[in-house]
């Protein structure tokens, strides 16, 4: 298992942020993190990431406890945190270079080439971050992530922000690294989880109530396939078929 989480408790004064969730996921497969705002999902990342200490259970990537040596499960994990902290001032390659020289890498000139090309940053990358839209700076927060080639990628809402266009393209990009990578993506949007991901884990007030693949949530509640929607005020209860959709747009 590239990502084991058993027993994941973390609290906030009185508030059970997430409580007592469990789930794995295998290399080479791509996990949306479903769920409303607030449920829990950023805290979960954060925990795996290890930005976040949990208060209760163990979480395993690529077979190494984050809390026995967090730097060298850094280093198999890639990051798209939510709020993509960038420095503005930095030109695009000179802020890649910065992030190559954190992770050690050797050449670190090939490393930025590539991760421009494959994230289509190639027309913006002479100019400044504060220069970039917002769909660009999610790009150079998405090559970051991917610069030193990790075994896993964590990303949160990683297409926030994009065009149509930029979208399809990064998800794309995902697909493609989800063919030898662990991916764990968060979303609102389940007909983006549909157009990337294998599996599905549906978390509300800090609990796990959905794990399974999207064929069989597909059989549970037909409006899983045919419906578009946006989890905002959704609510999640003890079980999938008794989750509201918000039609996109609506």
């Amino acid at each position: 298992m590239s990502i084991e989480v058993e027993g994941l408790e973390k609290i906030y004064g009185t508030q059970k942020a997430v409580d007592g969730i469990s789930f794995s996921i295998n290399q080479g497969e791509i996990v949306g993190f479903l769920g409303p705002n607030g449920a829990g999902k950023s805290t979960t990342m954060k925990i795996i990431t290890g930005y976040l200490m949990a208060n209760a259970g163990t979480v395993k990537v690529c077979g190494e406890k984050i809390e026995l040596d967090p730097i060298a499960v850094k280093k198999k994990i890639g990051y798209l945190p939510e709020a993509n902290p960038l420095y503005p001032e930095m030109y695009v390659r000179e802020y890649l270079d910065f992030i190559a020289g954190v992770h050690g890498i050797s050449n670190k000139a090939a490393a930025i080439e590539n991760v421009i090309v494959l994230t289509g940053l190639t027309l913006e990358s002479a100019k400044k971050i504060h220069q970039l839209s917002k769909g660009y700076k999610q790009r150079v927060g998405l090559a970051a992530a991917l610069i030193h080639n990790p075994a896993v990628l964590i990303l949160d809402e990683p297409t926030s922000g994009l065009d149509p266009n930029q979208i399809i393209e990064i998800r794309n990009v995902i697909k493609a690294q989800g063919k030898d990578k662990t991916v764990l993506f968060s979303s609102h949007i389940l007909q983006e989880v549909e157009a990337i991901c294998d599996r599905v884990i549906i978390i509300n007030k800090g609990k796990i109530v959905a794990n399974d693949s999207l064929a069989n949530l597909k059989k549970t509640k037909k409006d899983f396939y045919q419906v578009r929607v946006v989890f905002k005020e959704a609510v999640l209860a003890n079980s999938f078929a008794q989750f509201q959709a918000i039609e996109l747009g609506s």
